[in-house]
């Protein structure tokens, strides 16, 4: 209500306020115009006086060869005194330095009449060009917006010309008076310099103060002035031709007199208008202070007014914006995350507001309630949605998970009863392709938070945990066990851990090239167990390291990301769920390498392998064989990680080094006989066996070697049906 007439008033003030300053500013300009108007005049008149002897001399007169000298230091130093004045800054102090640098062609006419081969009328001309650039420095002292200040500025104006008018007059004579007569020409050129000047003083007694007339008229009744007067009518009668019996050197003197007096005159009206500048000055600032103290009381009137118009509605809005703070960062959230987390709550109460709140904020409070209902209502349907997928995507998975337990179980079935070694092989590639369907289903059941109910109670081998992840990847030839130290890992994560295994070296070949295998190192550290998956594939940029990292992390929500970077999440969801560490880092030649970092923890015991043999990529997929018991234990099944959409994961990875000694395979030790490289017990397919007559089942002979387990039955077959295969390779290679 205030804010119109207030800002109407601050807008005319400030009017009168740019109007004044502006008044302030020309006053202040002035008088430095005027300072250097007379500085450059004064240079002027060095000038003519050079001008007015070399033409002297240069008709004949060596009388002012001595004056010459003199007069051109005189010049010189008048120009450096006034460029000591200019500041550099500002329009008219470049116009005063562009003009001053033009003076330096004086070098050039000064050699010119030293060198004795210059006219008389060249030479003047010379001159009269320098002062002529001179006379163009522009002072503005014609726009002032005082009267005095603009009658005066041109009264000096016109008596600048009318002294240069007889400068000029002066320095011509005295060249016709030292020849003793007007040369052909020279006589119409003195003729129209005679009308310059009287033209110059007419123009200077229009604008010229009675003050400033009095003193050119006192100027031009002295003994010298008449004497100069004198001389120049005789000159005026006197033709082309005629020879002139004047005292050259007197009339310089007389001229000189006069010259000066003007010079006299014109700071005399420079000092005037300097005075009149000052005043201007002081009634501009005392102006300006006036105004400034009535903005100031206006403004301190508009402010208290502000303030307490403020007042009456900051206290009720500060403890609404308080209340909306409350109501945004703790009540609403806080209902929003027992919705998602299925707990049975209400919806945040109503915004609170004082008593003696407005009707406007009353009606900002109801606008503040609706956005919270809208907003819980949002929240508790998405969190129904997500819970609802959730619970969808648990039940397909376990439902998944249960065939595929089934199929797995009927494939074991059919490989017992399997004697052909080919049909044994395809039941061995479908049990494969089952497994790694299993772990499809598996990390659909980690993404929706299922926990898997695959537990183990005593702790296993991280070496045949990390041996059964390899076993669920497609291309568990590529890999390469390199050193591996023997450790027992906690049988709680044993399930997890190969599936976190699993996707990860999954990742690592997909990202490798074909011919390349991709290692994996473990160690034993101070802070626990570190297993390094290490490719040589294309590498990933700082950036996509830290993305996937953050994904790792467990960070983000999977149900908002693209599809490829699920596994990344199922690795995350593992990884927190164990208190295990995944990282990727780039390694120092190529590739990425993925760290798995155990904590002390996880572990039960570990026993070092000081020089372990290196173990071929197809050995390196099969699980390590145990021993049998009467009662042998279930097989372990291990879990998966692969994203539910195939394709590799969008995760590359680098080498990392994790020991002082360089990782190299260590030199192949003869298999020992009945063992396969691999530390397994060489068997005899079943159609080379001897027949012998059939033992009653599960009765062996307490003195003979209790049977293998079905389980590890298998796993030799699959180690001799991978031997077959590169054998078979390596003859058709040499038959090529």
């Amino acid at each position: 209500m205030l804010a119109f007439p207030v800002a109407a008033m601050l807008l005319l003030l400030g009017v009168v306020v740019v109007e004044e300053f502006g008044t302030y500013r020309l006053a202040a300009r002035t008088d430095r115009a005027i300072t250097l108007d007379l500085a450059v005049q004064a240079i002027s008149q060095e000038v003519q006086n050079e001008r007015g002897v070399t033409l002297g001399l240069l008709a004949g007169n060596e009388g002012f060869r001595a004056e010459i000298v003199a007069a051109r230091q005189r010049v010189d130093a008048q120009i450096g005194s006034v460029r000591q004045l200019i500041a550099d800054d500002g329009d008219l102090d470049g116009q005063v330095t562009e003009a001053l640098d033009q003076a330096t062609a004086l070098t050039g006419i000064r050699e010119e009449v030293d060198g004795g081969g210059a006219e008389r009328g060249e030479v003047f001309e010379e001159y009269n060009e320098v002062l002529d650039e001179l006379r163009e420095v522009y002072f503005a002292l014609d726009n002032a917006s005082d009267a005095t200040m603009r009658l005066g500025s041109e009264s000096l104006a016109m008596l600048n010309l009318a002294k240069e008018a007889s400068a000029q007059q002066r320095a011509y004579l005295n060249g016709v008076f030292s020849a003793g007569g007007f040369e052909e020409g020279e006589y119409l050129r003195y003729v129209r310099l005679r009308a310059d000047l009287d033209a110059a003083l007419a123009e200077f007694e229009e604008y010229a103060t009675p003050e400033a007339l009095a003193a050119k008229d006192r100027l031009f009744s002295t003994a010298q002035a008449q004497r100069a007067a004198q001389l120049e009518a005789r000159a005026l009668r006197s033709g082309d031709g005629q020879i002139l019996r004047v005292d050259a050197q007197g009339y310089w003197a007389a001229m000189s007199t006069v010259l000066d007096d003007m010079s006299k005159l014109a700071q005399t009206i420079g000092d005037s208008l300097r005075a009149r500048a000052a005043v201007l000055l002081d009634e501009a600032n005392l102006r300006l202070a006036g105004l400034a103290a009535v903005v100031l009381v206006c403004v301190g009137i508009a402010v208290y007014l502000g303030t307490i118009a403020a007042q009456s509605i900051s206290s009720p809005l500060a403890e609404l914006a308080d209340e909306a703070n409350r109501l945004a960062g703790e009540r609403l959230p806080e209902a929003v995350r027992r919705t998602a987390a299925g707990e049975a709550t209400g919806p945040p109460g109503p915004v609170r507001v004082a008593d003696r709140a407005s009707a406007e904020m009353r009606r900002v409070a109801d606008a503040f309630d609706r956005v919270q209902a809208t907003t819980y209502a949002l929240a508790t349907e998405q969190a129904e949605l997500r819970r609802a997928s959730a619970d969808s995507l648990a039940n397909l998975g376990r439902r998944n998970q249960n065939l595929l337990r089934r199929q797995l179980g009927f494939i074991t079935k059919l490989e017992r009863e399997e004697a052909s070694p080919t049909g044994l092989a395809n039941l061995f590639e479908l049990d494969h392709l089952a497994t790694r369907m299993r772990r499809n289903a598996e990390s659909l059941l980690v993404l929706v938070g299922a926990a898997s109910p695959r537990q183990w109670s005593r702790p296993l081998p991280l070496t045949d945990v990390i041996r059964a992840a390899v076993s669920e990847v497609e291309e568990y030839r590529r890999v390469s066990l390199r050193r591996l130290d023997e450790a027992l890992v906690a049988g709680s994560v044993a399930s997890g851990l190969a599936h976190m295994l699993a996707e990860l070296i999954e990742n690592g070949l997909s990202f490798s090239p074909p011919d390349l295998d991709v290692e994996i190192h473990g160690r034993l550290v101070d802070d626990g167990y570190l297993i390094a998956i290490c490719d040589q594939g294309v590498g990933m940029s700082v950036d996509e390291l830290e993305r996937a990292n953050r994904r790792l992390r467990g960070e983000g929500d999977f149900l908002t990301a693209p599809a490829r970077f699920l596994g990344h999440y199922v690795v995350g969801r593992l990884a927190a769920e164990m208190g295990i560490e995944v990282q990727l880092a780039r390694s120092a030649v190529t590739g990425v390498t993925a760290r798995v970092s155990l904590p002390v923890s996880l572990l039960g015991g570990a026993a070092a392998i000081d020089e372990p043999a290196p173990v071929s990529p197809a050995a390196a997929a099969l699980p390590a064989p145990s021993a049998v018991t009467a009662a042998p234990e279930p097989p372990v099944d291990w879990p998966s990680l692969q994203p539910p959409e195939p394709g590799p994961l969008a995760v590359e990875v680098d080498y990392v080094v994790l020991d002082q000694r360089p990782m190299v395979p260590a030199p192949r030790r003869p298999a020992e006989s009945g063992h396969t490289v691999n530390g397994l017990r060489r068997r005899t397919p079943r159609a080379q066996r001897p027949r012998t007559e059939p033992a009653p089942a599960l009765r062996p002979e307490p003195s003979a070697a209790i049977p293998d387990s079905p389980e590890a039955v298998r796993s030799r077959l699959t180690a001799l049906r991978a031997g077959i295969q590169r054998g078979a390779g390596r003859d058709r290679h040499r038959n090529q």
